[in-house]
């Protein structure tokens, strides 16, 4: 893994060095891009300083960052891994403190800069908040479901107030001194008394309240992630009314000194500013994609079909006008953060590493037709023509066949596998199949296991399809290229280099992180994801 973690360094500081401009060509292939790339990896936390400033975080780009509220350009104000922001919150004199969701830490800065490490060790530290008196308040939410009480100088360690609340996210200190927020899984915004531990009930009835904020007037703002509405709550909870219908995915609001409120899209690497009297939306930054990873083609009378796991979101490009299509968003949907993306003329096959899962969905219709739990860090699927499943397994070094209606039947068919990743039929006897953590490029026999070595001293493989010559095409994110490899002698041609892929992982995620998808169409185009900057490449054939 640590050899790995370098080489995707190294991925990085190629990108920088190149500067501007698209990556470079070769072996006859020009660069264009499709979608264009946007800021952030998914935004989460929003927070305004006492100047006005908006500040937004995002937890898989590990990045806190500054937007200017007129123009809606972004610039980078804490940088990964430290930046790593779920939420954010001002305390009275000025500091800034922001959770760090993945790593289970809690980070602060103070007027001189400095970073200081106020918490660790709380897995799914999620939202935070201070009270007027500079008490620091955080809870766990997803990955736990607990409230505690934070030192704000990071001396003494986190005092648990209570637990099992029904995950308690966004949320804001009223007037009062007690905490206004959702509960996540109950569909319902509270307000609790720190002191006490004691839970009321404002207002319920929504699907699910993602972030609470009041207003200069008392007013309770709403965002409801699964519907996309941003509902205004009365102060004394008795009226209810759905202020302004957004997109679903919502994560989390902030409102400023003069009432304007700020809402934050995930799956659309969004920021929104809603009018507090009119009920105006501007889109102050917006992305067409969040985070792309897997992509999976199929052609349909000569027309191209993308099929993106975006990490948020479920999608679909159309590869002759680069039209992205939303097909399932996160919260709203049955979806599992999607990772990587397999496809055939019916089903679209969606693995997810972060939840163990694999999603096998309707093409056509776009509905969810299976949800596999239990894998061990899955980085791709594909289906064979018997309806089985083979799924590569990360964590386990294993690519595993899975059978029954419930797919409850799995069975090892290789092992002992380096962090295998991509994966391509070879017919219904074998697949091709990459392993970031050797740098090998392998066909494996499907009936005993056997593995034959095609390519070796790759650094980083990890998306990988076929081309109509015949040719294996894999994304190798160590060095930023995308190369093409005959199975038969191991010949090696690179089609581009200098792209930006291969983004850093966080401490304990898997090093594949976001896994560079490869697509190829049937004229050779070859279609790319470039987790860096939110964009799908493609390499034409000249």
């Amino acid at each position: 893994m640590t050899y790995l973690n370098r080489a995707m360094q190294s991925a990085s500081a190629l990108v920088l060095a190149l500067g501007l401009g698209l990556p470079a060509q070769a072996d006859g292939y020009r660069v264009e891009t499709l979608v264009p790339g946007s800021a952030f990896h998914g935004v989460h936390g929003l927070g305004v300083d006492a100047a006005g400033h908006l500040f937004a975080g995002s937890v898989v780009g590990q990045t806190l960052y500054r937007v200017d509220r007129d123009s809606g350009a972004v610039s980078v104000e804490i940088p990964a891994p430290q930046g790593m922001a779920d939420d954010l919150a001002f305390a009275p004199d000025g500091t800034m403190a922001w959770t760090a969701f993945l790593l289970g830490d809690i980070y602060a800065r103070g007027a001189d800069g400095a970073v200081t490490q106020l918490a660790s060790g709380l897995p799914g530290i999620n939202s935070l908040a201070y009270r007027d008196d500079g008490r620091l308040f955080a809870t766990q939410v997803f990955l736990g479901d607990a409230l505690y009480e934070v030192d704000p100088t990071g001396r003494a360690p986190a005092r648990k107030i209570m637990e099992g609340m029904g995950g308690l996210n966004g949320f804001q200190f009223g007037p009062d001194g007690k905490l206004y927020g959702p509960l996540w899984f109950k569909g319902q915004v509270v307000r609790v008394d720190v002191e006490t531990a004691e839970i009321e009930v404002i207002a319920d009835g929504f699907k699910v309240p993602a972030a609470v904020n009041l207003d200069s007037k008392g007013n309770i703002w709403v965002v409801d992630t699964a519907q996309g509405h941003l509902v205004r709550v009365s102060p004394d909870g008795q009226r209810k009314e759905i202020f302004a219908h957004l997109s679903t995915s919502l994560d989390n609001l902030a409102i400023d000194a003069e009432d304007h409120i700020f809402v934050s899209n995930m799956a659309d690497n969004g920021i929104q500013q809603i009018d507090p009297q009119s009920g105006a939306v501007r889109q102050l930054v917006k992305g067409a994609l969040s985070m792309p990873g897997g992509l999976a083609l199929v052609s349909d009378g000569g027309r191209d079909t993308l099929y993106v796991a975006d990490g948020f979101a479920y999608r679909s490009v159309d590869t002759a006008s680069g039209a992205v299509t939303d097909l399932a968003r996160m919260q709203a949907d049955h979806l599992e953060y999607p990772f990587s993306a397999r496809a055939n003329a019916d089903h679209v096959l969606l693995s997810s590493w972060f939840t163990g899962t694999v999603q096998v969905m309707d093409r056509h219709s776009g509905h969810s037709l299976r949800l596999l739990h239990g894998f061990a860090a899955p980085q791709d699927a594909l289906e064979l023509a018997d309806g089985s499943l083979l799924v590569t397994e990360l964590a386990k070094g294993t690519l595993t066949r899975v059978t029954g209606a419930e797919g409850d039947t799995r069975e090892v068919v290789a092992e002992g596998l380096v962090l295998p990743v991509g994966m391509v039929p070879d017919g219904q006897e074998a697949v091709f199949l990459t392993e970031a953590g050797t740098g090998t490029l392998s066909r494996i026999a499907l009936a005993d296991g056997a593995k034959t070595v095609i390519a070796s001293g790759l650094q980083g493989p990890e998306g990988l399809d076929r081309a109509p010559d015949g040719r294996l095409v894999l994304a190798e994110v160590g060095t930023g290229r995308v190369l093409a490899i005959d199975p038969a002698g191991g010949e090696v041609a690179v089609l581009a280099e200098g792209l930006p892929i291969g983004m850093t992982a966080a401490a304990g995620m898997p090093p594949t992180y976001i896994p560079t998808g490869v697509a190829v169409g049937q004229d050779g185009s070859v279609y790319v994801s470039a987790d860096i900057e939110n964009a799908i490449y493609r390499l034409v054939p000249q």
